[in-house]
């Protein structure tokens, strides 16, 4: 029998917590930018909160990793993910800036409000946790 710790816990319920959310603002998204622009609108939004899930998974598997290993090894793997967030996304947006069937301010609020709504679960899911210093 397995038991899960504090930490797997917490970060088991922010995954979660996030999903709903961006799933939540996907749809959201997707009806605005249907009235806003119906053809580039609902891909836009889509793509737009599906970034931010992949952002905020990399983010929670970074630190899942990273927790196994030494101090200097958490710092080299939550650092690794910021790099490999930063580069990749530079590459998708370069891709996306020269799309044609993107509504960039349908892309830009639906990626906003989505990595706004995840940075705020996490910092209550954060703030709420009861996480020991020792765990036996």
């Amino acid at each position: 029998m397995t038991t899960t710790s504090s930490a797997d816990q917490l970060f088991i319920k922010v995954l979660a917590q996030g999903s709903l959310l961006i799933g939540l603002i996907a749809t959201v998204g997707s009806v605005v930018g249907y009235f806003v622009d119906s053809q580039k609108g609902v891909p836009s939004a889509l793509i737009g909160a599906s970034l931010a899930l992949v952002f905020t998974s990399l983010t929670l598997a970074s630190v899942l990793i990273g927790r196994r290993l030494s101090l200097a090894g958490f710092f080299g793997a939550v650092m690794g993910g910021w790099l490999v967030k930063l580069i990749g996304f530079g590459f998708v947006v370069g891709f996306l800036a020269r799309a044609e069937f993107i509504n960039g301010p349908v892309l830009f609020f639906t990626l906003v409000a989505a990595i706004l709504g995840s940075l705020a679960i996490d910092t209550i899911a954060v703030l709420s946790a009861r996480i020991p210093l020792v765990e036996g």
